[in-house]
């Protein structure tokens, strides 16, 4: 096994969401953690809150909250699920990703651990990491800030030795008592006899030495992926305009694709809520034409809303929740890498229905009926797309041979009649026999229904070139659709 550990050490800062520079988190009067701003006028982890202002009176102040910190730190490990279903949460600030398993997907152990500190940085962390063939090896020098590769044994050995002994975090008084032997690195410590050393300072310092080179076992407790998806991000400043939420929506759908890789599901419908300063929240629906778990297509189905969408006030927090999940099915890879295909029909249905309204992209559907005008009906082309239209009998609407306009007139327009011929534009020329229709007896004389009828339909042309569909009844020639 291999693993990348990531270690937040300004998860106390980065977790506070209206947070401007300079800024600090203060506990009990002190404080525990300043930004760069803050860190660079002086200000460090212990001082009283008194000094710190006293060095810089604009510092922002704010008291720690322990469930932003967790609630990002799961936020996080969500979104790891895209590299890994097999994440750890280590309170209060670190993350283990078991990435043996999937080197050869990402193509190597670089690109995966470049993909991973990118997408931390994109959502405003900083980690540091490591890759060791030991989780708690892996963790402590990630928390040393060590940014190193270790793929074997003897490799991390020499890494773990170099370390200092503060790093493990172990209790005070075993460390009094290892500076009073002289130990300043785990080097030396290692070398020393375990069963002295546990008399000294205690037994978890031996045993954690022990899990870090790899001589006990050390299984990790995984990541509870949660059975339903749902988070909420506070902005860092209130958003005026819709456009610019699309920020905030790419960190919400990384979590959330990282989420249904884990999960192995596909996303059908979602909800971003908008909560307001003073006003009600407000809802924006997300619906694919098909289920997927791209993040780059969700990404490009909200900019289409966003840009149609108008905030009613300011907005101050978001929250994203997966509404309707599909299962995931195995598919098979093809041997030879094809071309680079598009976005697909269903995606440019979708941002279609987003940029013009979802009763702006219709499909016709098939209805078993002879008359044209109850031949078909529109659908919703989401819809429409799951699943091929079947009519309700399950036969063709229209019988075999016969020809059908795509264009139909809502009213047939009364043609003029001369010489014995219909007349559109000219003379019309009749290139069929006649078709007759003689049906809809069962609807007739209830409210809108077309009712029974009794025509002759033909095709003809004009002398422009133009196609017709016309049809004689009792009342004279009347002009119902055109062919393309």
């Amino acid at each position: 096994m291999l693993w990348l550990a990531l270690s937040f050490p300004g998860l106390p800062i980065e977790a506070l969401p209206l947070r401007q520079p300079p800024s600090a988190v203060v506990v009990r009067g002190r404080i525990m953690q300043g930004d760069v701003e803050a860190v660079a006028a002086g200000i460090c982890p212990g001082q009283r809150l008194s000094t710190a202002l006293g060095l810089l009176s604009t510092l922002s102040v704010f008291e720690r909250n322990e469930a932003r910190e967790r609630q990002a730190l799961e936020s996080l490990a969500c979104w790891a699920g895209r590299f890994t279903p097999t994440v750890s949460l280590v309170q209060p600030n670190e993350l283990l990703l078991e990435i043996g398993a999937c080197i050869r997907l990402f193509g190597g152990i670089e690109p995966i651990v470049g993909a991973v500190t990118a997408g931390c940085a994109e959502q405003g962390h900083a980690p540091g990491w490591a890759v060791a063939p030991t989780p708690l090896g892996a963790r402590w020098l990630a928390r040393a800030g060590s940014g190193t590769i270790h793929r074997k044994a003897v490799s991390l050995h020499a890494a773990l030795a170099d370390l200092p002994c503060h790093i493990p975090d172990w209790p005070a008084e075993a460390m009094t008592r290892l500076e009073s032997f002289g130990l300043r690195r785990l080097g030396g410590l290692r070398d020393m006899p375990g069963s002295g050393l546990r008399q000294r300072i205690g037994n978890r310092p031996v045993d954690d030495l022990a899990r870090a080179w790899g001589d006990l076992p050390d299984p990790q407790t995984a990541f509870a992926f949660p059975e339903d998806f749902a988070i909420e991000l506070e902005l860092p400043s209130r958003v005026e305009h819709a456009e610019a939420l699309v920020f905030s929506g790419q960190r919400l759908f990384s979590a959330l694709a990282g989420w249904l890789n884990a999960r192995h599901l596909l996303l059908r419908r979602c909800t971003l809520r908008f909560r307001h300063d003073d006003a009600e929240p407000s809802d924006l629906s997300l619906r694919l034409a098909e289920p997927v778990a791209d993040e780059a297509r969700f990404l490009r189905l909200l900019r289409e809303h966003l840009g149609r969408w108008q905030l009613p006030a300011p907005v101050e927090a978001v929250r994203l929740q997966a509404d309707e999940l599909a299962e995931k099915t195995g598919a098979s890879v093809p041997l030879f890498e094809g071309a680079a295909s598009g976005e697909g029909h269903l995606a440019c249905l979708e941002r279609l229905r987003a940029r013009l309204g979802e009763r702006a992209v219709q499909t016709l559907d098939a209805v078993s009926d002879y008359r044209p005008e109850c031949a078909s009906r529109e659908r919703d082309a989401v819809i429409a797309s799951r699943s091929p239209a079947n009519n309700a009998s399950g036969k063709p609407a229209t019988p075999p041979g016969s020809a059908r306009p795509l264009w139909l007139l809502p009213i047939p327009q009364p043609l003029a009649e001369r010489a014995g011929s219909p007349d559109w534009h000219g003379p019309l020329k009749l290139l069929s026999r006649a078709e007759r229709l003689e049906t809809g007896w069962w609807d007739s004389g209830e409210k809108g229904a077309t009712g029974d009828v009794r025509r002759d339909y033909f095709v003809a042309r004009n002398p422009q070139g133009e196609w017709a569909w016309i049809f004689r009844n009792a009342e004279g020639w009347f002009l119902h659709g055109l062919f393309a």
